[in-house]
């Protein structure tokens, strides 16, 4: 067992140690989704500060910890705060807690965050599915040695988000009057915002979307064989694309002002996710 393995064992007894839950749906809270807590019928919390060898999320609006309970009849665990590489973590710590979660029994990974907009169609506020991504300078999680047990040494990219699963989001959009566009995310390492000649680079390989997350977890997820879905909230126009300089407080608060919808979005596709 390699150091990267014995570390998310580590976690996993420490966690199993306190609770029993068996969660269906793994759920990873971007901006403005913060307090999705309050939706979910909580049966315990874990801070991540108390799960041996864990990281501990630094970002403001991030509280930090998981929350096991229950959407509609379906058993979640929640982060509430997540992970990113420009916290200064190495990158197997930044997907430690996909693992950890599919340990516990997850077997959908549904991932959310805040963007900026490259698509010239899109405005902020806009939601977008998540149809495919491009990492670009965020290493490779599955760089090193394999771990054999979580899944093959090389997994096939070419639907890492679950047709099926996007099928049952653009329903519970439809059902509930969301609108819902569609496209391709980018994560950067972060943590400065991108400049101009960034977003024309990116726009020529074709995404519509940029952001610091996301993408190295769905690569561990689909390592680890769980359906992948995400979707994420465009808070603002990308760098050369709006007159504004980019802050971090401008798109928390497009975040929160798009936070009712998002939840609801949230909700129904997680109980949709249930009838599967």
């Amino acid at each position: 067992m390699n150091e990267i393995h014995e570390k998310l064992m580590r976690c996993y007894e420490s966690v199993n140690a306190r609770i029993s839950f068996k969660p269906k749906v793994a759920l990873v809270l971007g901006s403005g989704l913060g307090d999705y807590g309050n939706d979910i019928e909580v049966t315990d919390t874990i801070p991540y500060s108390e799960i041996t060898g864990f990281p501990v999320s630094t970002v403001p609006g991030h509280a930090g910890r998981f929350i096991f309970g229950y959407v509609g009849e379906v058993p979640v665990v929640c982060m509430q705060g997540r992970v990113h590489y420009y916290e200064g973590y190495p990158i197997s710590d930044v997907v430690l807690p996909t693992r950890l979660m599919r340990l516990m029994g997850a077997d959908i990974l549904f991932l959310t965050n805040a963007s900026g907009g490259i698509n010239l169609d899109f405005s902020a506020g806009d939601f977008m599915l998540i149809r495919d991504h491009i990492s670009c300078f965020a290493p490779n999680p599955l760089i090193g040695e394999n771990i054999e047990d979580l899944g093959t040494r090389f997994p096939d990219m070419s639907n890492v988000y679950d047709n099926e699963l996007c099928d049952k989001i653009r329903e519970a959009a439809a059902e509930n009057d969301i609108l819902i566009k569609e496209g391709v995310y980018v994560q950067l390492t972060g943590p400065s915002f991108e400049t101009p000649a960034e977003i024309r680079m990116l726009k020529t390989l074709g995404a519509d979307a940029v952001g610091m997350s996301t993408v190295v977890e769905a690569i561990a997820g689909n390592h680890c064989g769980m359906k992948v879905c995400g979707i994420s909230c465009v808070c603002n126009l990308a760098a050369g694309l709006s007159l504004n300089p980019l802050t971090h407080e401008e798109v928390q608060a497009a975040a929160n002002a798009a936070a009712p919808k998002f939840k609801k979005l949230v909700t129904e596709s997680i109980i949709s996710f249930g009838r599967m």
